[in-house]
């Protein structure tokens, strides 16, 4: 095995996983308001949803599968009015959280995220295909046979996945209990919707 490119893979799947976006940020809400329970829960729906993707990406690689343009831009389009309205929701709970208690913590009622949430959102997001079609050719020199390496890259994706979304829960989780509770969610809310926004944007135009 090639160690060095097996590692350069490791931090850029890391870094990408880390920056927010609409999984990271359901996963961070969903933590904020229903503890690791539902954070797991909803990394599980998406790690599904990366499964299915890489699948669909790994037959694009090898020529068995094409994607219109249009179709692409049809199902973008709807993934992108599915986490606009998943952010909206995030907003409106957010503003309509109960006033601090003495010790300055908030605590929402309601609890999203889960593990179908979580898939939808994942597999709400088809531009992933294109993605992984890109970027595993990158890295499949890792091993000397394609399919061992496609698999290996395959279930790093998933490991590194989970533990990068757990952590992400961890951090957002330290904050739950101050007076940046209602503000945290409410920005998570505000960036689901401009990023369907501007995936809508770069579908249309």
């Amino acid at each position: 095995m090639n160690v060095v490119e097996f590692i350069l893979y490791c931090a850029a799947v890391i870094v990408m996983i880390a920056t927010p976006g609409p999984v990271m940020l359901l996963v961070a809400s969903a933590g904020l308001q229903g503890g690791y329970k539902k954070a797991l829960q909803t990394i599980f729906g998406t790690n599904l949803a990366s499964l299915i993707l890489i699948a669909l990406s790994v037959l694009i690689l090898k020529g068995f599968l094409t994607v219109d343009a249009q179709w692409f831009n049809a199902i973008k389009i709807l993934g992108c009015l599915y986490i606009a309205y998943i952010g909206l929701q995030i907003l409106r709970e957010a503003l309509q959280a109960p006033p601090s208690d003495a010790s300055g913590s908030m605590q929402l009622q309601a609890v999203r995220g889960g593990f179908k949430q979580g898939f939808l959102v994942g597999i709400s997001n088809p531009k992933d295909i294109i993605f992984f079609a890109s970027f595993f050719p990158q890295f499949t020199g890792i091993t000397s046979e394609l399919n061992v390496s496609l698999a290996v890259l395959t279930v790093t994706w998933i490991i590194l996945d989970f533990s990068t979304l757990s952590l992400v829960y961890l951090g957002f989780n330290r904050l739950a209990q101050s007076r940046l509770y209602a503000k945290l969610l409410a920005g998570c809310g505000l960036m689901l919707v401009a990023v369907a926004l501007y995936g809508i944007y770069s579908a249309l135009f």
